[in-house]
């Protein structure tokens, strides 16, 4: 088995994987959203401490499968330094006292492996990750040959609905509150502009159309109602999720693509799913989805990419924490 742990924001999670099966044994996270929720956002100071309170009780649960594991599965990247420590640090000391390897996993890496969870590893496929800090598709073909073909200039997708909710004087986290009031609003009201709609340049850009709902909100003023709030958020909505349609098109133009996935936080919205889902058909994709109680930050995920890397032997002697790196390759469009 594979304890796996995962700390590199505000979710504490550790996930036991049994190597042969792939089943999940054990698994518990715990979320930090309400202590946050008062600031508006995540304070990384804060979460750190939570994190030092949480995994050591977490972990406690785990100590029956101690004599069953083969490896210790961490997080060490991308993420906040002050939060992918505690994880680090809990895997040095459950290394140090049973004697077992470390297996450090890019943050990102879980996000694509959430597909396998429970199931066997499966490649090439085009990838759409999508979260509160990341945007882009990539061409995973397989174990570590990741390469990226798009990504955001600035703001990522989760991260524009949490900016327009907190714009809005909306709950945290923004992005399933704004899911929520769009369901209730007329996504044609307000004739935002899809970003880099004129542009042959596969990228994403979200910080246009973040400023176009600030400039509506300013104009609304204190007349704004419960029913301009969803309509805003649904014509928001509408065109970031139409922006993410546009390039895609110019992709799935530009090349075959026979399995197209979605990952990451931002993956759970119904309406980018359903939008996606017609665009795999128009093109004849096979659309492949993470199972929603895993598109999250999550353990499981980590303890996933980590039985293939147990199996290539991808063992780490020196635990580097590394908040931004630059693991992916680059494919020019």
């Amino acid at each position: 088995m594979i304890v796996s742990i995962e700390s590199s924001c505000d979710d504490s999670s550790i996930a036991v994987t049994e190597i042969a099966s792939k089943k999940v044994l054990f698994h518990k996270k715990i979320s930090q959203e309400l202590d946050h929720a008062v600031y508006g956002g995540v304070v990384p100071e804060l979460a750190a401490r939570l994190h030092a309170k949480a995994l050591p009780d977490i972990l406690e649960q785990t100590k029956a499968y101690f004599p069953f594991l083969k490896a210790i599965a961490v997080t060490n990247e991308p993420g906040l330094a002050v939060t992918l420590v505690e994880g680090v640090i809990m895997a040095q000391a459950l290394s140090i006292s049973l004697g077992l390897p470390i297996i450090t996993v890019n943050h990102l890496y879980g996000h694509i492996y959430s597909l396998f969870i429970e199931k066997e590893t499966f490649f090439p496929q085009t990838i759409l990750l999508v979260s509160g800090g990341h945007t882009m598709v990539v061409d995973a073909k397989g174990f570590d040959d990741f390469s990226v073909m798009a990504s955001t200039m600035d703001d990522s997708f989760g991260e524009s609905f949490d900016k327009v909710a907190k714009m809005l004087g909306l709950e945290y986290p923004g992005g399933p509150v704004v899911e929520k009031m769009a369901a209730k609003g007329d996504e044609n009201r307000f004739d935002f502009t899809v970003p880099l709609y004129h542009s042959q340049k596969i990228a994403f850009s979200y910080s246009g159309l973040k400023n176009q709902v600030r400039l509506q909100i300013e104009e609304l003023g204190e007349a704004r109602d419960d029913q301009d709030t969803a309509d805003i958020c649904a014509s928001f909505q509408r065109v970031a999720t139409a922006h993410l349609l546009h390039k895609l098109k110019k992709i799935f133009k530009t090349r075959t693509i026979k399995d197209f996935a979605i990952v990451g936080g931002a993956s759970a919205n119904l309406y980018l799913r359903e939008k996606i889902e017609n665009l795999c058909g128009e093109f004849g994709a096979n659309l492949h989805l993470a199972p929603m109680e895993y598109c999250s930050d999550n353990a499981v995920m980590i303890g996933r990419y980590a039985i293939d890397a147990y199996h290539d032997k991808q063992f780490t002697a020196c635990l580097d924490i590394r908040s931004n790196p630059k693991v992916f390759k680059k494919t020019i469009l």
